[in-house]
């Protein structure tokens, strides 16, 4: 039974993309057309003639159409067994036809509930129906064929099929029912039940681009984009330039994406990021001063690097990027004149997104472990509340979140640094220390054992980048510090005080905060708590 030919189909679709075209084919090849309402509908107003689902079951749809396909002729002529006796014996004693090609794709439940409709029409987009012939023509594909996609309709305009092409369909059948359900069982543990972690997670994915390798050329890689409502990002900006994203490009633009758009709201600002790692973050009076401050912080590990910005690219901009070797740009938009820089630029990969996303919104993050995954919350938090970003207007005052520990308090600037070191310190790898001055980045340093080397590195990384720069002085002197996690002795602190940081900002909750403090005003130091810790492993 490797090729069957079709007699009969069951068109019943909610999108009706290519539907017309799909069975004014099958007619052309004597196929008989059943359908339901809306499909039965559009097919007639195209002039083909088609039975109505109730004229084969005998039964009128019924309950608002809730009830129309769940009836043992349609799931009989799906389920029956071809050249098997008893399953014909049945189909005969019963008046059973078989049904060899179904078409259906479900109700718009993730569309609907996007659109912010209310709890009664949500549920009633719950498709029962579709569903379940697409499972029963899926399990019995030795014999039918499911098409689920309007992308497949075209194989099948012969109305022939082949078991090879049954399979695929019904591969990708149980895997849209499967997403399907996972949309559902979602919106019901989240948002209809409030819950935090359901007791099953259900995550649906469907693959976007298959990457040529992993983080290492050994790894296979494919990127998965959700399927249900989601965020914009860098899995759906508009790439109009340059070679096919890798999977490390993916995982850094995503990270430049993430931290430029806790800038959203704020002044033109670059980020400038390296193996997930900020290397240059600045804000500026233009985009380009922005992007000549962040290159400046570190122009060595820009080389190759991914940029981020939070406005639309312009000319002067991108003259300064196309200077040296750069993987990829990410930016709301561009202009004409940027586009046509860049264009020079063969293998630079430009991608659009048209807009940044909401730094305070919800979601989870998840991360596979042997034997499970580790599911947590996003770090929306700002300062001390989840869901509040630092605002820089805002937060420039004591009180609050923020709270003085030190005798001396920060100057207007001092505390306009620390907000911004802050904020960059959160997307930085632990142990995080970042140095800021004037809203720029002039050190920073990640991912070390203890955060008195990442406190080091950070000012090594600052008077290198003075050397280069032919500067009198590092951007450390009179600079403010943050560091993602409390300090646990003062001696990572006495570090910022040798590079020349003048205020600090940090968690705060170490058994030896006293100790810290006491440091601090010794030193003549400006120091704030946040309450809140930005852990980034």
């Amino acid at each position: 039974m490797d090729q069957i030919k079709i007699s009969r189909a069951l068109l019943s679709v909610s999108d009706k993309t290519g539907i017309v075209e799909l069975a004014t084919a099958l007619a052309a090849q004597g196929v008989e057309l059943v359908s339901t309402g809306g499909t039965a509908t559009a097919l007639r107003d195209a002039g083909l003639s088609v039975r109505d689902i109730s004229d084969l079951t005998g039964f009128p749809e019924m309950m608002d159409g809730r009830v129309k396909t769940l009836h043992p002729k349609v799931h009989g002529g799906l389920l029956a067994v071809r050249g098997n006796a008893e399953h014909e014996a049945s189909m005969a004693e019963h008046e059973i036809g078989p049904i060899d090609l179904v078409v259906v794709n479900l109700y718009p439940f993730a569309q609907t509930v996007a659109r912010g409709a209310d709890r009664e029409t949500i549920i009633e987009n719950i498709d029962i129906g579709g569903p379940s012939m697409v499972r029963s023509a899926a399990k019995n594909h030795e014999s039918v064929a499911i098409l689920t996609d309007p992308a497949d309709y075209p194989l099948v305009h012969g109305a022939t099929t082949t078991l090879e092409q049954r399979r695929t369909f019904a591969a990708k059948a149980y895997a849209a029912t499967a997403a399907y359900d996972s949309m559902i069982s979602s919106w019901f543990a989240f948002a209809d039940q409030g819950e935090a972690f359901p007791e099953t997670l259900n995550l649906s994915l469907k693959r976007g681009a298959s990457l040529r390798y992993g983080e290492n050329p050994h790894q296979s890689a494919a990127f998965y984009a959700a399927t249900g409502p989601s965020t914009p990002g860098i899995g759906q900006a508009r790439q109009l330039q340059g070679k096919e994203l890798s999977y490390n490009n993916y995982n850094d633009a995503d990270a430049a994406l993430e931290l430029v758009s806790e800038f959203r709201d704020g002044p033109p600002t670059a980020v400038i990021v390296k193996h997930a790692n900020p290397c240059g973050v600045a804000s500026g009076a233009t985009l380009a001063d922005a992007y000549a401050a962040a290159f400046a912080c570190d122009t060595v590990s820009a080389f190759g690097g991914i940029i981020a910005v939070n406005r639309p690219l312009d000319r002067a901009t991108a003259e300064q990027i196309t200077s040296i070797f750069t993987e990829v740009v990410v930016a709301p938009g561009a202009d004409e004149e940027a586009l046509a820089l860049f264009a020079a630029k063969k293998n630079l990969r430009l991608l659009l997104t048209d807009g940044l996303p909401d730094p305070a919104r919800n979601g989870l993050m998840a991360k596979a472990i042997t034997g499970g995954w580790l599911v947590q919350s996003r770090d929306n938090g700002g300062i001390g509340i989840p869901g509040r970003p630092v605002n820089l207007q805002r937060d420039l005052t004591i009180g609050g979140d923020l709270k003085l520990v030190t005798q001396r308090e920060p100057t207007p600037q001092e505390l306009a640094d620390c907000l911004f070191a802050w904020t960059v310190a959160k997307h930085v790898k632990s142990n995080a220390i970042v140095y800021a001055k004037d809203g720029s980045t002039a050190g920073v340093g990640a991912g070390q054992m203890n955060r008195l080397e990442s406190a080091r590195i950070a000012a090594w990384k600052a008077k290198d980048a003075a050397d280069k720069a032919g500067w009198a002085t590092p951007r450390t002197i009179g600079s403010a510090v943050a560091s993602d996690a409390f300090f646990p002795f003062a001696d990572g602190l006495l570090a910022a005080v040798e590079a020349g940081a003048t205020a600090v900002i940090q968690p705060g909750g170490s058994i030896r905060d006293e100790e810290v403090i006491a440091a601090a005003d010794e030193a003549g130091l400006a120091m704030v708590f946040t309450g809140m810790r930005h852990f980034r492993h």
